[in-house]
């Protein structure tokens, strides 16, 4: 396991995919009674394990590609031992559910019962589209002020993007960060204020990690040890505060729906569509790669149902308009 995480920093790959990769690999280990080394397996045993997967455990189509990815890259790029020909195990079914979206009001309501750091963060989520990580990872130089501007970087598949920066959080941000110079000011005093950037910069730039343009826009209450490379630094905030805020408040304003964080980015798509905004827009602002992801919204909004006229309705009404001629 040494030797994978060794691999996959080498590869760049993210910390948490680090964790998740290891995961499934010894769970792989595990389902085969924990003494047989992978390379004493194949194509046949992966099968036997994803099948088990998807029809005892009936996970996701996502989770069980999860799976897969993660063994792909054991055996290819760890053990150097290509998978021959297709992995053919039981395929999870993938189905397409339409995204829990609340109205406006409902909106309002939920953010009526935040306060503090989690409220901010969460009108961010709704009002740049942002995703749970991508609005907890958001560092001080991704805001443009004077552009009205959100700069997210390296968001899902590695992508960066630009989105709106609502004016009505420009005063609130402006404040955010204001505290996070004052904690930085008092992290270098004390020898600190150093902070993770993704990547080989830290090498290219070495100095970099100590600028206050590159702290993180919603920074931890304490310091911590990076598991990497042991050196103490301020993080960004964990994600499971906001989740549990997010959960206290729409319990707090009555809203029976499965509402969650990214729920706030369904939203800011399906508004955005309700108010007249072109579609190619919204994916962009997004982040889809394709139109048809962004597509799924025409489904769920708000759509003027009292302007539409019933064929049934039609019919009547010409009936009644012959019987006056």
């Amino acid at each position: 396991m040494d030797q994978v995480r060794q691999v996959l920093r080498y590869h760049h790959y993210a910390y948490r995919t680090e964790q998740t990769y290891c995961d499934w690999i010894a769970r792989f280990i595990r389902f085969h009674g924990g003494k047989t080394h992978p390379k004493d397996m194949g194509k046949s045993e992966i099968e036997s394990f994803l099948s088990h997967l998807a029809v005892q455990q009936k996970v996701a189509a996502s989770t069980q590609s999860q799976a897969l990815n993660a063994l792909v890259f054991l055996y290819k790029h760890v053990l150097d031992l290509p998978i021959e020909g297709e992995i053919e195990a039981v395929r999870a079914r993938r189905h397409r559910r339409p995204p829990v979206v609340m109205t406006q009001d409902e909106v309002r309501r939920v953010l009526g019962e935040m306060r503090g750091e989690h409220l901010l963060m969460a009108r961010l989520l709704y009002g740049g589209g942002l995703r749970l990580m991508e609005c907890i990872r958001l560092r001080v130089q991704d805001l443009d002020f004077s552009g009205a501007k959100i700069y997210v970087r390296g968001g899902k598949g590695g992508k960066d993007r630009v989105t709106v920066f609502p004016r009505s959080l420009q005063g609130d941000l402006r404040r955010q960060v204001e505290g996070v110079r004052t904690l930085h000011d008092r992290d270098v005093a004390e020898g600190f204020g150093e902070v993770y950037l993704p990547g080989a910069l830290g090498r290219k730039y070495p100095g970099a990690g100590r600028e206050f343009r590159w702290q993180y826009l919603f920074p931890a209450k304490k310091r911590s040890i990076d598991p990497r490379t042991g050196a103490e630094r301020r993080h960004h905030v964990l994600e499971s505060g906001l989740q549990k805020a997010v959960k206290r408040a729409v319990g707090r304003a009555g809203i029976t729906k499965r509402v969650g964080c990214h729920t706030f980015r369904h939203c800011f798509a399906t508004h955005m569509l309700e108010n007249g905004v072109n579609i190619r827009v919204v994916q962009e602002l997004m982040g889809h790669a394709d139109v048809k992801t962004t597509e799924i919204y025409t489904h769920v909004m708000q759509k003027d149902l009292q302007s539409v006229l019933s064929p049934l309705d039609a019919l009547v009404e010409a009936k009644y308009t012959e019987q006056v001629v």
